[in-house]
Protein backbone atom coordinates (compact mmCIF):
# COMPACT_ATOMS: atom_id res chain seq x y z
CA UNK A 1 0.00 0.00 0.00
CA UNK A 2 1.35 3.24 -1.14
CA UNK A 3 2.10 5.46 2.16
CA UNK A 4 0.04 9.12 1.70
CA UNK A 5 1.77 11.60 4.11
CA UNK A 6 -1.42 14.44 3.37
CA UNK A 7 -4.66 12.69 3.02
CA UNK A 8 -7.15 15.70 1.49
CA UNK A 9 -11.14 14.51 1.16
CA UNK A 10 -12.57 17.64 -0.68
CA UNK A 11 -16.29 18.28 0.14
CA UNK A 12 -17.84 20.42 -2.41
CA UNK A 13 -21.18 22.25 -0.83
CA UNK A 14 -20.93 25.65 -2.98
CA UNK A 15 -23.77 28.26 -1.99
CA UNK A 16 -25.22 30.64 -3.97
CA UNK A 17 -27.62 33.20 -2.26
CA UNK A 18 -30.98 33.75 -4.23
CA UNK A 19 -31.18 36.93 -6.00
CA UNK A 20 -33.95 39.20 -6.36
CA UNK A 21 -34.85 41.45 -9.56
CA UNK A 22 -35.95 45.12 -9.26
CA UNK A 23 -37.43 45.29 -12.69
CA UNK A 24 -40.54 42.92 -13.39
CA UNK A 25 -44.05 44.25 -14.14
CA UNK A 26 -47.57 43.49 -13.74
CA UNK A 27 -50.33 45.00 -15.40
CA UNK A 28 -53.74 44.09 -14.67
CA UNK A 29 -56.02 45.39 -17.95
CA UNK A 30 -59.18 45.02 -20.19
CA UNK A 31 -58.41 43.18 -23.40
CA UNK A 32 -61.02 45.30 -26.38
CA UNK A 33 -61.84 41.37 -27.77
CA UNK A 34 -65.15 40.20 -26.83
CA UNK A 35 -66.19 36.54 -26.79
CA UNK A 36 -64.98 33.32 -25.13
CA UNK A 37 -61.15 33.16 -24.10
CA UNK A 38 -59.05 31.52 -26.72
CA UNK A 39 -55.27 31.46 -27.64
CA UNK A 40 -55.72 35.54 -28.64
CA UNK A 41 -58.26 36.03 -25.51
CA UNK A 42 -56.24 34.95 -22.73
CA UNK A 43 -58.85 33.60 -19.13
CA UNK A 44 -59.69 36.11 -16.86
CA UNK A 45 -57.86 36.24 -14.02
CA UNK A 46 -54.67 34.48 -14.87
CA UNK A 47 -50.86 35.86 -15.42
CA UNK A 48 -49.34 35.43 -18.84
CA UNK A 49 -45.68 35.96 -19.46
CA UNK A 50 -44.63 38.63 -22.48
CA UNK A 51 -41.33 39.69 -23.47
CA UNK A 52 -42.36 41.61 -26.28
CA UNK A 53 -44.59 44.50 -27.23
CA UNK A 54 -45.99 42.26 -30.20
CA UNK A 55 -46.70 39.30 -28.65
CA UNK A 56 -48.69 41.67 -25.97
CA UNK A 57 -50.31 43.43 -29.13
CA UNK A 58 -51.57 39.81 -30.18
CA UNK A 59 -52.29 38.04 -27.52
CA UNK A 60 -54.21 40.68 -25.28
CA UNK A 61 -54.98 43.92 -27.82
CA UNK A 62 -56.71 46.52 -26.46
CA UNK A 63 -55.97 48.13 -23.19
CA UNK A 64 -53.67 46.13 -21.83
CA UNK A 65 -51.67 45.12 -24.47
CA UNK A 66 -51.18 48.48 -25.15
CA UNK A 67 -49.75 49.15 -21.51
CA UNK A 68 -47.44 46.34 -22.07
CA UNK A 69 -45.80 47.47 -25.54
CA UNK A 70 -45.08 51.17 -24.15
CA UNK A 71 -43.89 50.10 -21.28
CA UNK A 72 -41.73 47.84 -23.23
CA UNK A 73 -40.59 51.17 -25.27
CA UNK A 74 -38.31 52.54 -22.42
CA UNK A 75 -35.04 52.78 -22.57
CA UNK A 76 -33.86 51.26 -20.80
CA UNK A 77 -36.63 49.03 -20.07
CA UNK A 78 -38.40 45.39 -17.97
CA UNK A 79 -37.29 42.21 -19.55
CA UNK A 80 -40.21 40.94 -18.80
CA UNK A 81 -44.24 41.85 -17.66
CA UNK A 82 -46.92 39.66 -16.59
CA UNK A 83 -50.46 41.00 -18.24
CA UNK A 84 -53.71 39.92 -16.40
CA UNK A 85 -56.58 40.46 -18.14
CA UNK A 86 -59.68 41.36 -16.21
CA UNK A 87 -63.45 41.86 -17.90
CA UNK A 88 -63.74 44.46 -20.12
CA UNK A 89 -67.36 45.63 -18.83
CA UNK A 90 -67.20 45.40 -15.22
CA UNK A 91 -63.40 44.18 -14.62
CA UNK A 92 -62.87 42.64 -10.74
CA UNK A 93 -59.88 44.45 -10.12
CA UNK A 94 -59.50 42.58 -6.66
CA UNK A 95 -59.59 39.25 -8.63
CA UNK A 96 -56.41 40.64 -11.33
CA UNK A 97 -54.52 42.03 -8.66
CA UNK A 98 -54.47 38.79 -6.16
CA UNK A 99 -53.73 36.62 -9.48
CA UNK A 100 -50.10 38.34 -9.28
CA UNK A 101 -49.55 38.39 -5.43
CA UNK A 102 -46.92 35.55 -6.05
CA UNK A 103 -45.44 36.75 -8.96
CA UNK A 104 -41.95 37.74 -8.32
CA UNK A 105 -42.66 41.55 -9.69
CA UNK A 106 -41.58 44.53 -8.18
CA UNK A 107 -44.03 47.52 -9.75
CA UNK A 108 -47.83 47.33 -10.51
CA UNK A 109 -49.66 49.16 -12.73
CA UNK A 110 -53.69 49.08 -13.78
CA UNK A 111 -53.82 49.94 -17.85
CA UNK A 112 -55.41 52.87 -19.07
CA UNK A 113 -56.60 53.64 -15.09
CA UNK A 114 -56.03 56.99 -14.00
CA UNK A 115 -56.59 58.17 -10.30
CA UNK A 116 -59.85 60.52 -9.77
CA UNK A 117 -62.66 60.67 -7.67
CA UNK A 118 -64.79 57.79 -9.24
CA UNK A 119 -62.17 55.14 -8.39
CA UNK A 120 -60.36 56.50 -5.65
CA UNK A 121 -62.37 54.07 -2.81
CA UNK A 122 -60.94 51.18 -0.86
CA UNK A 123 -63.20 49.29 -3.40
CA UNK A 124 -62.44 50.98 -6.30
CA UNK A 125 -59.87 50.28 -8.95
CA UNK A 126 -56.88 52.19 -6.96
CA UNK A 127 -57.86 51.16 -3.91
CA UNK A 128 -57.62 47.75 -4.63
CA UNK A 129 -53.53 48.90 -6.15
CA UNK A 130 -53.28 50.28 -2.94
CA UNK A 131 -54.37 47.35 -1.09
CA UNK A 132 -52.57 45.01 -2.80
CA UNK A 133 -49.22 46.37 -3.16
CA UNK A 134 -49.14 47.72 0.75
CA UNK A 135 -50.54 43.64 2.03
CA UNK A 136 -48.10 41.84 -0.58
CA UNK A 137 -45.31 43.90 0.51
CA UNK A 138 -46.06 43.81 4.09
CA UNK A 139 -47.16 40.42 4.92
CA UNK A 140 -46.15 38.53 1.32
CA UNK A 141 -43.20 36.11 1.08
CA UNK A 142 -39.37 37.11 0.65
CA UNK A 143 -39.08 39.14 -1.92
CA UNK A 144 -42.55 40.27 -2.78
CA UNK A 145 -42.17 43.66 -1.91
CA UNK A 146 -43.47 46.03 -4.75
CA UNK A 147 -44.77 49.45 -5.39
CA UNK A 148 -47.97 50.58 -7.04
CA UNK A 149 -47.71 53.20 -10.56
CA UNK A 150 -50.54 55.21 -11.03
CA UNK A 151 -51.21 58.28 -13.32
CA UNK A 152 -53.89 61.63 -13.04
CA UNK A 153 -56.06 62.35 -15.55
CA UNK A 154 -54.49 64.28 -18.66
CA UNK A 155 -53.72 67.82 -17.06
CA UNK A 156 -54.91 67.23 -13.67
CA UNK A 157 -52.82 69.28 -10.93
CA UNK A 158 -55.03 69.52 -8.16
CA UNK A 159 -53.30 66.63 -6.04
CA UNK A 160 -54.42 68.24 -2.81
CA UNK A 161 -57.86 66.42 -3.12
CA UNK A 162 -56.49 63.53 -4.90
CA UNK A 163 -53.21 62.16 -2.90
CA UNK A 164 -55.03 61.91 0.78
CA UNK A 165 -55.49 59.67 3.29
CA UNK A 166 -54.47 55.91 2.62
CA UNK A 167 -53.46 56.94 -1.08
CA UNK A 168 -50.38 59.16 0.78
CA UNK A 169 -48.28 56.11 0.72
CA UNK A 170 -44.91 55.13 0.10
CA UNK A 171 -45.64 52.40 -1.56
CA UNK A 172 -47.82 54.25 -4.35
CA UNK A 173 -46.02 56.44 -7.63
CA UNK A 174 -48.51 59.31 -9.07
CA UNK A 175 -48.22 60.46 -12.20
CA UNK A 176 -49.17 64.03 -13.72
CA UNK A 177 -49.13 64.33 -17.22
CA UNK A 178 -50.23 65.62 -20.30
CA UNK A 179 -50.13 62.97 -22.28
CA UNK A 180 -52.97 60.93 -24.49
CA UNK A 181 -51.32 57.34 -23.84
CA UNK A 182 -50.96 55.71 -21.17
CA UNK A 183 -48.45 57.39 -18.48
CA UNK A 184 -48.25 55.35 -15.69
CA UNK A 185 -47.26 52.08 -17.65
CA UNK A 186 -44.65 54.12 -19.68
CA UNK A 187 -43.33 55.26 -16.24
CA UNK A 188 -43.51 51.87 -14.79
CA UNK A 189 -41.17 50.52 -17.62
CA UNK A 190 -38.64 53.16 -17.16
CA UNK A 191 -38.75 52.90 -13.32
CA UNK A 192 -38.07 48.88 -14.02
CA UNK A 193 -35.05 49.81 -16.32
CA UNK A 194 -33.49 51.68 -13.57
CA UNK A 195 -31.33 49.37 -10.51
CA UNK A 196 -33.11 50.42 -7.26
CA UNK A 197 -30.50 52.63 -6.33
CA UNK A 198 -30.76 55.30 -8.73
CA UNK A 199 -33.05 58.17 -8.35
CA UNK A 200 -35.94 58.52 -10.89
CA UNK A 201 -35.32 62.32 -11.48
CA UNK A 202 -34.79 63.32 -15.19
CA UNK A 203 -35.04 59.96 -16.16
CA UNK A 204 -36.51 59.85 -19.69
CA UNK A 205 -39.64 58.70 -20.29
CA UNK A 206 -40.68 57.43 -24.16
CA UNK A 207 -44.31 59.04 -24.41
CA UNK A 208 -45.94 62.18 -26.05
CA UNK A 209 -46.52 64.62 -22.92
CA UNK A 210 -46.60 68.68 -23.89
CA UNK A 211 -45.16 70.26 -20.59
CA UNK A 212 -46.72 71.75 -17.83
CA UNK A 213 -46.47 75.29 -17.18
CA UNK A 214 -44.60 77.13 -13.48
CA UNK A 215 -47.84 77.63 -12.35
CA UNK A 216 -49.23 74.08 -12.96
CA UNK A 217 -46.25 72.63 -11.77
CA UNK A 218 -45.81 74.58 -8.51
CA UNK A 219 -49.61 73.56 -7.79
CA UNK A 220 -48.38 69.79 -8.49
CA UNK A 221 -45.17 70.02 -6.33
CA UNK A 222 -45.19 72.80 -4.16
CA UNK A 223 -43.63 76.25 -3.63
CA UNK A 224 -39.76 75.52 -3.34
CA UNK A 225 -37.33 78.31 -2.41
CA UNK A 226 -33.61 77.80 -2.84
CA UNK A 227 -32.55 76.46 0.69
CA UNK A 228 -35.81 74.18 1.29
CA UNK A 229 -34.94 71.48 -1.74
CA UNK A 230 -37.12 69.80 -2.88
CA UNK A 231 -41.18 70.68 -1.73
CA UNK A 232 -43.85 67.55 -3.43
CA UNK A 233 -46.62 66.75 -3.18
CA UNK A 234 -46.36 62.93 -3.72
CA UNK A 235 -47.02 63.63 -7.04
CA UNK A 236 -44.37 63.56 -10.15
CA UNK A 237 -44.72 65.08 -13.67
CA UNK A 238 -43.69 64.54 -17.26
CA UNK A 239 -41.46 67.45 -18.24
CA UNK A 240 -39.10 68.52 -20.75
CA UNK A 241 -36.50 71.06 -19.22
CA UNK A 242 -35.30 73.29 -22.34
CA UNK A 243 -31.33 72.41 -20.42
CA UNK A 244 -31.52 68.88 -22.38
CA UNK A 245 -31.11 68.75 -26.29
CA UNK A 246 -33.81 67.23 -27.79
CA UNK A 247 -37.17 68.11 -25.84
CA UNK A 248 -37.54 64.98 -25.13
CA UNK A 249 -39.87 63.92 -22.04
CA UNK A 250 -38.39 63.36 -18.47
CA UNK A 251 -39.26 62.99 -14.73
CA UNK A 252 -39.77 65.74 -13.08
CA UNK A 253 -39.21 64.17 -9.44
CA UNK A 254 -38.93 60.72 -8.26
CA UNK A 255 -40.99 61.01 -5.20
CA UNK A 256 -43.73 58.24 -3.53
CA UNK A 257 -47.08 59.00 -2.96
CA UNK A 258 -45.88 59.87 0.93
CA UNK A 259 -43.88 62.90 1.11
CA UNK A 260 -43.81 62.42 5.05
CA UNK A 261 -42.87 58.95 4.74
CA UNK A 262 -40.38 57.29 2.93
CA UNK A 263 -39.94 60.63 0.03
CA UNK A 264 -38.11 58.71 -2.96
CA UNK A 265 -39.07 56.16 -4.94
CA UNK A 266 -35.32 55.01 -4.71
CA UNK A 267 -35.14 55.18 -1.02
CA UNK A 268 -37.79 52.17 -1.12
CA UNK A 269 -36.80 49.93 -3.81
CA UNK A 270 -32.99 49.99 -2.13
CA UNK A 271 -34.24 48.92 1.27
CA UNK A 272 -36.33 45.99 -0.60
CA UNK A 273 -33.10 45.17 -2.25
CA UNK A 274 -30.97 44.78 0.68
CA UNK A 275 -33.41 43.58 2.83
CA UNK A 276 -33.76 40.97 0.80
CA UNK A 277 -30.38 40.28 -0.28
CA UNK A 278 -29.32 40.10 3.42
CA UNK A 279 -32.17 37.55 3.97
CA UNK A 280 -30.83 35.13 0.95
CA UNK A 281 -27.43 35.15 2.17
CA UNK A 282 -27.88 34.40 5.95
CA UNK A 283 -30.83 31.48 5.37
CA UNK A 284 -27.49 29.16 5.50
CA UNK A 285 -26.83 30.29 8.80
CA UNK A 286 -30.08 29.39 10.52
CA UNK A 287 -30.25 26.18 12.05
CA UNK A 288 -26.05 25.95 11.47
CA UNK A 289 -24.63 28.72 13.37
CA UNK A 290 -24.40 28.69 17.13
CA UNK A 291 -24.78 31.56 19.61
CA UNK A 292 -20.92 31.45 20.36
CA UNK A 293 -18.39 34.01 19.94
CA UNK A 294 -16.81 32.10 16.89
CA UNK A 295 -20.35 31.23 15.83
CA UNK A 296 -21.94 35.38 16.07
CA UNK A 297 -18.77 36.34 14.20
CA UNK A 298 -19.38 34.37 11.54
CA UNK A 299 -23.22 35.80 10.89
CA UNK A 300 -21.67 39.40 11.02
CA UNK A 301 -19.07 38.11 7.88
CA UNK A 302 -22.24 36.84 5.96
CA UNK A 303 -23.95 40.25 6.63
CA UNK A 304 -20.26 42.34 5.68
CA UNK A 305 -20.11 39.46 2.63
CA UNK A 306 -23.51 41.26 1.29
CA UNK A 307 -22.80 45.09 2.42
CA UNK A 308 -18.99 45.57 1.79
CA UNK A 309 -19.81 45.21 -2.47
CA UNK A 310 -22.87 47.96 -1.34
CA UNK A 311 -20.14 50.31 -0.15
CA UNK A 312 -17.57 49.55 -2.80
CA UNK A 313 -20.26 50.20 -5.76
CA UNK A 314 -21.72 53.37 -4.13
CA UNK A 315 -24.86 52.20 -3.42
CA UNK A 316 -24.31 52.83 0.12
CA UNK A 317 -21.89 55.42 2.28
CA UNK A 318 -21.34 52.73 4.97
CA UNK A 319 -22.74 50.56 7.68
CA UNK A 320 -22.38 49.21 11.18
CA UNK A 321 -23.62 46.00 12.39
CA UNK A 322 -24.05 45.55 16.47
CA UNK A 323 -24.79 41.90 18.17
CA UNK A 324 -25.76 42.96 21.78
CA UNK A 325 -25.05 39.09 22.98
CA UNK A 326 -21.84 39.00 21.23
CA UNK A 327 -20.53 42.22 22.85
CA UNK A 328 -21.58 40.49 26.00
CA UNK A 329 -19.43 37.40 25.32
CA UNK A 330 -16.58 39.24 24.40
CA UNK A 331 -15.75 40.23 27.80
CA UNK A 332 -14.40 38.69 30.67
CA UNK A 333 -17.15 36.57 32.10
CA UNK A 334 -16.25 37.69 35.65
CA UNK A 335 -17.01 41.13 35.06
CA UNK A 336 -20.53 40.40 33.36
CA UNK A 337 -23.44 41.33 36.18
CA UNK A 338 -26.75 38.63 36.87
CA UNK A 339 -28.80 40.63 34.41
CA UNK A 340 -26.10 40.68 32.01
CA UNK A 341 -25.95 36.78 32.54
CA UNK A 342 -29.04 36.27 32.18
CA UNK A 343 -28.96 37.85 28.67
CA UNK A 344 -26.58 35.10 27.14
CA UNK A 345 -28.90 32.32 28.84
CA UNK A 346 -31.68 33.62 26.99
CA UNK A 347 -30.37 33.78 24.03
CA UNK A 348 -29.32 30.15 24.03
CA UNK A 349 -32.19 29.00 25.61
CA UNK A 350 -34.36 30.60 23.52
CA UNK A 351 -31.87 30.53 20.00
CA UNK A 352 -32.56 34.08 19.22
CA UNK A 353 -29.94 36.19 18.08
CA UNK A 354 -31.01 40.34 18.20
CA UNK A 355 -28.68 41.91 15.62
CA UNK A 356 -28.59 46.12 14.79
CA UNK A 357 -27.34 47.08 10.95
CA UNK A 358 -27.81 50.53 10.60
CA UNK A 359 -26.87 51.28 7.19
CA UNK A 360 -25.98 55.15 5.77
CA UNK A 361 -27.66 55.87 2.23
CA UNK A 362 -26.72 59.09 0.34
CA UNK A 363 -29.03 59.78 -2.21
CA UNK A 364 -28.52 61.62 -5.52
CA UNK A 365 -28.61 65.23 -5.85
CA UNK A 366 -31.82 66.86 -6.44
CA UNK A 367 -31.79 70.39 -6.58
CA UNK A 368 -28.93 72.97 -6.81
CA UNK A 369 -28.30 76.57 -5.09
CA UNK A 370 -25.85 78.25 -6.82
CA UNK A 371 -25.01 81.94 -5.84
CA UNK A 372 -23.38 83.40 -8.93
CA UNK A 373 -21.36 86.75 -7.96
CA UNK A 374 -19.62 89.32 -10.52
CA UNK A 375 -17.48 92.20 -9.08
Amino acid sequence: MTVRYIRVNPVVNLFAPAVRAFGNIAIVGRVGVAGEPSPTNPPLHTPVVFTDPASARDQVPGELGEAIALAFAQSPGPVLIHGVRVDSTAPDWAAGLNAVSTLDVQLVALANTPLNAGNAGPTAAIGRLLDHVTSVSNTGGDGKERMGVVMLEKGATAVDTLVTGALANDRMVYIAHKSTQDAAAAVTGAIAGQQPHISLLLKQVNITSPSFTPAEIEAINGTETDTSGPRGKGVNWLTSPSLIPGQAVYLGEGYTGNPGGKKFIDVVRTVDDVTFRLKARLIKTIGNVRISRSGLRALIAQMEAVLEPLVRNEVIEGFEIIVPVLTLLDRDPATLTPGELQQIRDAQDQRVVEVMTAVDYAGAIHRLAITLKFE
